[in-house]
């Protein structure tokens, strides 16, 4: 790892370079007790910021989105906590939904480096790359004069460092399913008591209600922490017609009253997360005795961004960083639609980090659409996959032509040019989702 001495005074550059070689994980855990430690050592920058905190296995950062577009449409100044990023680390502090300025980034980093200095001396370990980033947020939070902040988890719940944020506004539970097995238990059941570990006593939870196995979980241990439960569910709303770009949907509130929401994506699983964001707000407005608008919660959907999910990128080319099983089952579903309504054949271009279950996306991937050709290929992250194994697993599954490739930009240029005229998923990897995005925005000729 660089040392602080040779970031001290100098770029964005080399504090992105100094965080993204914190190892992801310490040799020895770090308790919730620790993460609270450092941050009373910052002077406890979290307090006296009401949080919305969310968990879950998919959805969390489209929820996060969501919320964010609804509070910033309401006046209210939102710092948002989001992971992972595409291609900056800036990308997972908001201001509003903006990402942070340089210099407020530059000087959050220096904050926490000077403070694991300080405790270094203690004999406390540096901060993992996740806490090093949850403590720069709400650093960044506080300077910036965040009102709210909205905070996603990073892996798991219970015993996440976010879970140290006292007393929140609402908690939230998005869709679950299997993913990170190694570290949260290899069933629903287990992930959901995980992801449930963020419930506090008399905090109202709002949570995804279409997987049986993880709603009994999380209701048993709501009751348990005297916590409000509403569940979201496909009752709760109507799907409509699917557009360019947006879909209808009529939002059913717990008065009864409803609602005609725009929801900009053309993937249905975004109905079930807008969903959980409205909830949450309705069940807040409740708590406070307060009405709540409707012209506000129409905007506030309607104006959401969230890059490399379901986005189409340029015409007919869609990006989705669906990464583990539960995300790509969702994936096919959407895309089938959009094929159908669109009247074209589907192309794929895939990539995966190791440590995933490509073996069973592959195989979801495979059977759920009927792609004229596939195209895999080698990511630039040091945990991607080789393209030539993927090559070999699809050719298993696949009825279609299957080609690797040795990076991100030649498979993109060619799958591209194959699939004229037709229907071009990027998916997989959120490394290849970033990478695709950075010679895409910068309007760069691919095919040079």
């Amino acid at each position: 790892m660089i040392r602080k001495e040779e970031v001290d005074g100098e770029t964005m550059g080399q504090a992105e370079e100094y965080i993204n070689q914190i190892p992801m994980w310490a040799a020895k855990k770090h308790s919730l007790e620790d993460v609270r430690k450092f941050l009373e050592e910052m002077g406890n920058p979290d307090r006296g910021i009401p949080a919305i905190h969310v968990a879950g296995t998919n959805g969390k950062g489209s929820v996060c989105a969501f919320l964010t577009s609804l509070l910033t449409e309401a006046g209210v100044r939102t710092g948002t906590f989001i992971s992972p990023h595409l291609k900056t680390l800036r990308e997972r502090f908001l201001i509003n939904g903006v990402m942070v300025e340089e210099a407020p980034f530059e000087e959050a980093f220096r904050r926490v480096l000077d403070t694991a200095e300080r405790l270094k001396a203690q004999g406390i370990c540096h901060p993992t790359f996740f806490e090093f980033l949850f403590y720069m947020a709400v650093e960044l939070f506080k300077k910036q004069g965040a009102e709210v902040m909205v905070v996603e988890t990073g892996l798991g719940g219970r015993l996440d460092a976010t879970n140290v944020l006292e007393q929140p506004l609402a908690c939230a539970i998005t869709s679950i399913s299997l993913d990170h097995t190694q570290y949260l238990g290899n069933t629903i059941e287990a992930i959901a008591g995980e992801k449930a570990g963020i419930i506090k006593p008399g905090v109202p939870i709002i949570f995804d209600d279409t997987v049986n196995e993880a709603s009994r979980v999380i209701c048993g241990i709501a009751k348990k922490q005297g916590a409000p439960a509403f569940g979201v569910g496909q009752s709760d709303y109507e799907a409509g017609e699917i557009r360019d770009g947006f879909m209808e949907v009529q939002a059913k509130f717990l008065s009864g009253d409803t609602l005609p929401l725009k929801i900009p994506f053309e993937a249905s699983y975004q109905c079930q997360n807008a969903m959980v964001a409205v909830r949450i707000m309705e069940v807040l407005a409740q708590r406070e005795n307060r009405s709540i608008s409707g012209k506000w919660l129409q905007e506030g959907i309607f104006h959401a961004r969230w890059p490399g999910r379901m986005e189409e990128a340029r015409k007919d080319v869609f990006l989705d960083g669906a990464h583990n099983p539960g995300g790509i089952q969702a994936f096919v579903r959407a895309a089938a639609h959009i094929c159908a309504r669109r009247k074209k054949k589907a192309f794929l271009l895939f990539a995966a980090v190791s440590d995933k279950d490509y073996g069973e996306m592959a195989g979801i991937l495979c059977e759920g659409l009927p792609f004229e050709a596939i195209g895999v290929v080698q990511m630039e992250s040091s945990r991607g996959l080789e393209a030539l194994q993927l090559e070999t697993l699809f050719k298993e599954k696949a009825d279609c032509p299957v080609r690797a490739y040795g990076c991100v930009r030649e498979g993109f240029s060619h799958m591209e040019q194959l699939a004229r005229g037709q229907l071009l998923f990027c998916v997989g990897s959120l490394y290849l989702i970033g990478e695709l995005k950075a010679f895409l925005e910068k309007g760069v000729d691919v095919h040079d």
